[in-house]
């Protein structure tokens, strides 16, 4: 991952292949509002590894972001993963091939 765009002079924001990542509580978004598409994972399960909470369990969710469509029209695909890393594999494709269709 690397942090690339800038938010403002002292926060960046991550970005992960290209398209920003942020977080928020157990909410993760990838991709831009101002894109067609962006994909919402939410952690669903976690597990203790020594001192740190790791995602088990990820609902991974292709959605549209015109605030035209009707909130539960908006999702386009949708599954469950194990693991981040997974999540995040699926959430690549997805969005990548979702916002190079015509």
């Amino acid at each position: 991952m690397s942090a690339t765009a800038k938010k403002s002079a002292d926060e960046e924001i991550l970005t992960y292949k290209g398209h920003p990542l942020m977080r928020h509580n157990n909410i993760i978004y990838y991709g831009s509002m101002s894109d067609r598409y962006i994909i919402m994972m939410q952690i669903l399960e976690t597990k203790k590894v020594q001192d740190m909470e790791v995602a088990t369990k990820v609902a991974v969710q292709l959605q549209q972001t015109s605030p035209s469509v009707r909130p539960k029209d908006r999702i386009v695909k949708k599954t469950e993963k194990n693991g981040l890393y997974t999540a995040l594999d699926i959430a690549v494709v997805w969005l990548n091939r979702a916002l190079s269709a015509k």
